[in-house]
């Protein structure tokens, strides 16, 4: 369950590391470890500092469960998270698509139809 951040954008790099590690239950240390391991990538500060966006925190939240409950290695942590992350593409792209094709839809004047069209070649002489 992602947690309610209240008026925060979710991409939002709010959070420095010690908050992002309280609101994960998770030592600093460790952020800074899946941040080197590439799990998570904070945001980062003109001085180079991490700053974590609620989506980071959740997904930290993630990784603490898919570890600790689930018994997955981070390898496998970081190989869910990236196909993860193609799925939410390909979803997004799938919906640009059907906009897509239903501005077309309309603008060819065509109707959303279950017809069946049975196309049977013509006997042969």
């Amino acid at each position: 369950m992602r947690p309610d951040f209240g008026r925060f954008d979710d991409d939002a790099p709010v959070f420095v590391i010690s908050v992002a590690a309280q609101l994960a239950g998770m030592h600093a240390q460790t952020l800074r470890q899946y941040d080197r391991l590439g799990l998570v990538s904070p945001g980062r500060t003109a001085g180079g500092g991490r700053r974590y966006s609620p989506r980071d925190v959740a997904l930290l939240r993630e990784v603490q469960r898919l570890s600790q409950d689930e018994g997955v290695n981070l390898a496998g942590i970081k190989r869910i998270i990236e196909l993860e992350s193609q799925v939410d593409a390909l979803r997004s792209r799938l919906a640009e698509v059907h906009a897509e094709l239903e501005r077309s839809r309309r603008e060819l004047g065509i109707r959303n139809s279950t017809a069946l069209v049975v196309w049977r070649p013509a006997p042969r002489s």
